[in-house]
């Protein structure tokens, strides 16, 4: 089982804290994982800051065949990945393979087409003489932060937009389920030049804090709670980092008066309990007419 960190290409041994990761279906520990420490913390930014410089600069096409080939070489181990989700998560083994997996790989290649579509919005004269022009550059190191509901696909969300853009990422998984998102870091080390991904687990105050509040970090990334939230919005403050946050979301409804009821009342079922109720997507799914909307 794989438990190390990816520290600059290097899978590297946390030395931080000793944490167990707990299978929810027994209550016993699966494995003992440490956490990175203050110095493993700061490599990691550094050599996301360092491949940046080169990475930054790739092509679409270049940033567009590595997330084909990553996307492949999951599907390829999407059965290991499943079964891994599976004890973690606690979650049925069907589900992983059958739900997440093929949603997760779908990510990577879509992000793989969006890398060649990074145009400008606007090109014009609006002085004489003068053209004026948007382009989309990356925005440097982004410290991303995922939940423990769905590791693997969060991760995949995160991961996939943010090097499709040429952004360099130190990602931190719950510590309370990092085992599919340390094992990617191993498909992640063939791949990627080293730097470009990087991976540090452990707690919030002792890995997600120092990570986010790291004077090299230029964006932040979280899926959490509002609390969580609230200390992103704290961390980017002193030095106007810029911030993505997705907080608290468990899919409100909205029932019209022309609904078919019995429509209503299995869908609630079906997706309020999905995943035993442990879905942090802010769906709110909209009954007129017997026809089902989902808004995300």
């Amino acid at each position: 089982m794989q438990t190390k960190l990816l520290i600059n290409g290097q899978l590297v041994a946390g030395a931080g804290a000793e944490l167990d990761v707990i299978n929810p279906a027994t209550g016993m520990p699966i494995v003992k994982i440490r956490e990175a420490s203050n110095d493993q913390i700061n490599q990691a930014v550094e050599s996301a800051r360092k491949a940046f410089r080169t990475w930054g600069h790739t092509t679409p096409q270049e940033r567009s065949l590595l997330l084909l080939k990553l996307a492949d070489r999951i599907e390829q181990k999407a059965r290991e990945f499943a079964d891994l989700e599976s004890l973690n998560c606690g979650k049925p083994k069907a589900r992983a393979l059958n739900d997440e997996m093929p949603a997760i790989v779908d990510c990577f290649r879509y992000f793989a087409g969006a890398a060649r579509c990074l145009h400008g919005s606007a090109t014009d004269e609006y002085l004489a003489g003068h053209t004026s022009m948007i382009r989309r550059d990356p925005v440097g190191v982004i410290a991303q932060i995922t939940p423990w509901n769905y590791p693997l696909m969060m991760a995949a969300w995160k991961l996939a937009p943010a090097l499709a853009a040429g952004n360099t990422v130190v990602i931190k998984p719950s510590e309370m389920t990092p085992l599919t998102t340390l094992m990617l870091g191993e498909v992640l080390a063939e791949i990627y030049p080293a730097g470009v991904v990087n991976i540090v687990n452990g707690r919030g105050d002792s890995v997600g804090s120092p990570l986010i509040n790291h004077a090299g970090v230029r964006m932040i990334s979280v899926t959490g709670s509002i609390a969580t939230g609230q200390k992103v919005i704290q961390a980017a403050q002193s030095s106007v980092k810029r911030t993505h946050l997705e907080l608290g979301g468990k899919a409100p409804v909205i029932v019209f008066d022309d609904a078919d009821l019995e429509a209503v009342v299995n869908g609630l079922r079906t997706f309020g309990f999905y995943n035993a109720g442990q879905d942090c997507t802010a769906a709110c799914r909209i009954y007129a007419g017997a026809k089902i909307y989902d808004k995300l």
